[in-house]
């Protein structure tokens, strides 16, 4: 079983959508179990104070080291598990995080707030920095659920079809083929015919043609590393 860690000042966050779909499914199965913590339950001041104005001036607020370390002390989450601070400033989050997380035996994430973290509470607990785009959110965390989903459907049983994870896009470090149902012609719209066809090895070629299109065509950042095996 899987044990994933939320450290965050907003628990209520994660209610709904890890009792729901797979994420629900998946902890009903004992795949996975989820611990959300209150950050805040980890000050010492009769205020709850998290946050401080920075050192060396500047707007904003920054979280404060202790609450972080504490929580984590207290979580005593498995030797060289990972932890993860959703950041801005970290790498791309990506497929190939989520198959290093989903075999771990423990996942350990901390949402931030306001203007940043403190520095320490990456480079004391070893956490590693990871943004799940090129933008900025009040929060870590709708990226903590956004791994935390990409993360959990890779676990065996956890979709019930693993062939349906197997053709999604970035599996194999390419943009999926689109995807067609019944019926075969809506408003004068057609299901490309080799669909239609029952020829499995035409069907075949025909996705992975169209995977390579849209892979060079929409993302050349992931066709650059495709054409050199990376």
């Amino acid at each position: 079983m899987l044990a994933i860690n939320v450290v965050t000042l907003f628990p209520e966050w994660f209610g709904a959508p890890l009792g729901s779909s797979i994420l629900g499914r998946a902890a009903e199965r004992r795949l996975v179990r989820y611990r959300v913590v209150q950050l805040r339950d980890y000050t010492h001041d009769r205020h709850h104070t998290v946050d401080d104005a920075p050192y060396g001036g500047g707007a904003g607020m920054v979280l404060k080291p202790e609450p972080f370390f504490e929580a984590v002390d207290a979580l005593a989450p498995a030797p060289s598990s990972p932890v993860v601070l959703l950041s801005a400033r970290g790498r791309p989050f990506t497929h190939r995080d989520a198959v290093r997380f989903a075999v771990a035996a423990e996942l350990t994430l901390l949402c931030g707030h306001y203007k940043d973290v403190d520095q320490r509470v990456v480079d004391g607990l070893g956490a590693e920095e990871l943004s799940i785009g090129d933008f900025v959110l009040s929060g870590g965390e709708p990226a903590a659920l956004c791994v935390i989903d990409a993360v959990v459907r890779l676990l065996p049983a956890a979709l019930g079809d693993h062939e349906s994870a197997a053709g999604d896009s970035h599996y194999e470090g390419l943009l999926a083929p689109p995807s067609y149902t019944r019926p075969p012609e809506y408003r004068g719209l057609a299901v490309p015919e080799v669909l239609l066809s029952g020829d499995h090895a035409a069907i075949a070629a025909w996705r992975e043609a169209t995977a390579l299109r849209l892979t060079r065509e929409r993302r050349p950042d992931l066709w650059a590393k495709h054409g050199d095996g990376s």
